[in-house]
């Protein structure tokens, strides 16, 4: 296989440690990049399995460290929609989401219903902004019981 500009493929493991080395990838996300770039999918194969040997790739510590980043601004089911996007398997995303505290996921749905009550919103707006952003209802609902003020008048 030749890249689009003629030349012969990138070599795959160089390409995919170089790609690790920018940022972490789950397996899916780095095997569409490295076809992207024009490497040979038996080359795919290998380069993965380097990766995967050395430690440099793994789906479930992407898929903690996602999760645990994205916790503080996202809810469990925004978060579990981007790793299944970036082609986690879901028991692993399962997982990943799992470990997330109970008490980290209410903090950031109270930390983002303050700020958008300080902004005005009321009650119905601010719980709709919880949902979309993935919070679970008994926690939007927690969230706005306790630790919010709200006017109720909008």
């Amino acid at each position: 296989m030749r890249r689009a500009d003629g030349g012969p493929p990138p070599d795959a493991f160089e390409t995919a440690l170089r790609l690790l080395g920018q940022r972490a990838h789950s397996e899916a996300e780095l095997r569409r990049k490295l076809l992207g770039r024009g490497c040979p999918p038996e080359e795919i194969d290998r380069a993965l399995t380097g990766a995967r040997r050395l430690g440099a790739l793994d789906d479930a510590a992407f898929a903690r460290a996602l999760a645990g980043e994205r916790s503080r601004s996202r809810g469990p089911a925004l978060i579990a929609r981007e790793l299944a996007a970036k082609g986690v398997e879901r028991s692993v995303v399962a997982a990943a989401v799992g470990e997330v505290p109970r008490e980290e996921v209410l903090a950031a749905a109270r930390r983002l219903a303050a700020r958008a009550a300080a902004a005005g919103a009321d009650r119905r707006v601010v719980a709709a902004r919880l949902v979309r952003r993935g919070f679970p209802s008994d926690v939007v609902r927690e969230a706005l019981d306790r630790g919010v003020e709200i006017d109720p008048e909008g």
